[in-house]
């Protein structure tokens, strides 16, 4: 070989060398490029205001104005208060209350609707029946159950005709048990949905196999249905707690104004000029939900299930 073949032999494992490392820079940056818009989204509609209302949270507030002059005022006064500790209390009981409702209730009939009716046509009959109040504003949705509600209303006066009781019950409105009801009928369909998608993907041959080697209904439950389902409780999970623990016209509405949810609060502290106070009651919820959610997340893992 002589020495011009031997350079060129030499020199073509350099030249795939670079060819490779030219090509996996160019893979890392089109996957750049195609990061870049969520990166820009998530910074500018959420990373920012979230960053803005901490600082906020900081500023001096005065009667009907706030000025960047960073304290910790706004902080210690939500913290020794025990009306606002009261409504994050709150907040928290009623999430509780209202997930494990949504849970109890939105499992048995995401089981029917996922596990009992096979025809696809039949299930998105169904689960378009369970979100058809949705074809209706959310507030008129919560406005509603002030009648049914009432003492005059139609819960009372059904019980009443049946004799299950003697006198109109007082308690199912302007109480935090109306509050829990108009949550509870309306999240429970949030709870209902990804239950319902994980269960149809159950293949019924699994469940006949267990039958067949003397499982029983409630072994197969334990054992197969349940773990198999745990992605659409965490998914639904997520929903409900989000929108629940966010929640300020529901309170307001169905309690008379009687239950204060961290919501209503911020509501009010916006009304009233207070935006420093609000951030602080705003970063508050928003770290409780980080948490909530963070911990429901750990429950499964939606990325290998879904």
């Amino acid at each position: 070989m002589s020495h011009a073949d031997a350079t060129i032999a030499a020199g073509r494992p350099q030249d795939a060398a670079v060819r490779d490392r030219t090509r996996l820079a160019r893979r890392r940056v089109g996957r750049l490029l195609l990061l870049t818009p969520a990166v820009v989204w998530m910074t500018l509609f959420l990373l920012a205001p979230i960053a803005m209302i901490v600082y906020v949270s900081f500023w001096t507030q005065y009667t009907f104005k706030i000025v960047p002059v960073l304290t910790t005022k706004s902080w210690v006064f939500f913290f020794s208060s025990e009306t606002y500790l009261s409504a994050l209390w709150t907040t928290i009981r009623l999430w509780v209350i209202v997930l494990a409702l949504t849970l109890v209730i939105g499992y048995p009939v995401a089981l029917y609707i996922g596990m009992f009716i096979r025809n696809k046509t039949t299930q998105t009959i169904v689960l378009v029946a369970c979100v058809v109040p949705f074809w209706t504003s959310f507030l008129i949705r919560v406005v509603a159950w002030r009648p049914m509600l009432g003492t005059e209303g139609a819960v009372n006066l059904i019980l009443l005709h049946l004799g299950i009781i003697k006198q109109p019950i007082e308690a199912l409105l302007f109480t935090e048990l109306s509050v829990v009801i108009g949550m509870t009928q309306i999240y429970v369909v949030f709870m209902v949905g990804p239950i319902a998608f994980m269960l149809s993907r159950i293949d019924p041959s699994v469940i006949e196999a267990a039958r067949d080697l003397g499982a029983s209904w409630w072994r197969v439950l334990r054992t197969i249905i349940l773990p198999l389902s745990m992605p659409g409780v965490v998914v639904g999970a997520v929903f409900v707690s989000v929108m629940v623990l966010g929640e300020f016209a529901t309170p307001a509405e169905l309690s008379g104004r009687k239950v204060n949810m961290l919501g209503n609060i911020i509501v009010e502290q916006v009304g009233s000029l207070k935006w420093a106070f609000a951030s602080v009651v705003g970063v508050v919820l928003t770290v409780l939900m980080a948490v909530i959610v963070a911990l429901l997340l750990r429950l499964a893992d939606l990325r290998r299930e879904l």
